[in-house]
């Protein structure tokens, strides 16, 4: 049930200003008032939409969504508007990522200096194995602890929304059918960057990841 609503919402199937009935929500999916509530509840959290006595629950417009959500981040890829969707989030990432592989030279402790290079080598083995599924969650814990070891807990806590993205663009078929050589290539540059304390060319590798990973969208969409 959340997550038909939810898409529906995230997609614009269901528009900002529609009013929806608790009743009428129990009655379309055979839920129980305990359960239609709960869903409701969560909708809430995220922003989708607000409830108000004698009104109904309201669908808000997209200016109020928790856009760094991440099941909503799921559930804009899983709609008819992912291109759009992935391209705010690329934007995002490229405002993000470089500057936090900069800090992270400047900062990262020894111990995650020495994981980034353990990282980057399993990248380097799992894309001549051509094996992706593991390659991906090398991908997802490589960006992750750059945005951790930049030591920005803002920067941190958008490794959520880079996990949503990694994972979407796999599940969706929006990545190349196997690891390409220059990716690995540009992982392993960030990882030594960042080991050496180069905070400039830290932030060049991480900029010129973002440039692939926008073309390789782009690609898919042409």
């Amino acid at each position: 049930m959340l997550d038909e609503l939810g898409t529906a919402i995230a997609c614009g199937r269901i528009t900002p200003g529609t009013v929806l009935r608790l009743e009428e929500l129990q009655e379309t999916f055979g839920a129980s008032r305990t359960v239609a509530r709960e869903v409701v509840r969560a909708l809430e959290v995220m922003r989708l939409t607000s409830s108000k006595r004698r009104v109904g629950i309201t669908v808000r417009d997209s200016r109020d969504w928790n856009h760094y959500d991440p099941q909503l981040i799921r559930w804009q890829l899983d709609g008819d508007h992912r291109e759009a969707a992935l391209r705010m989030l690329m934007e995002l990432r490229w405002a993000v990522e470089p500057s936090a592989a900069r800090f992270a030279a400047l900062r990262a402790t020894p111990e995650q200096r020495g994981e980034l290079r353990a990282l980057a080598t399993r990248l380097r083995a799992t894309a001549r194995e051509k094996d992706l599924a593991t390659f991906l969650d090398h991908d997802i814990a490589f960006h992750h602890l750059v945005l951790g070891a930049s030591g920005n807990p803002m920067f941190c806590q958008l490794s959520e929304v880079v996990a949503e993205v990694l994972t979407g663009r796999t599940e969706h078929g929006l990545m190349p059918p196997e690891p390409q050589p220059e990716a690995v290539a540009l992982h392993i540059a960030v990882a030594a960057a960042i080991d050496a304390g180069d905070a400039e060319e830290a932030e060049r590798a991480m900029r010129d990841i973002m440039v692939q990973a926008r073309d390789e969208v782009a690609e898919q969409f042409e």
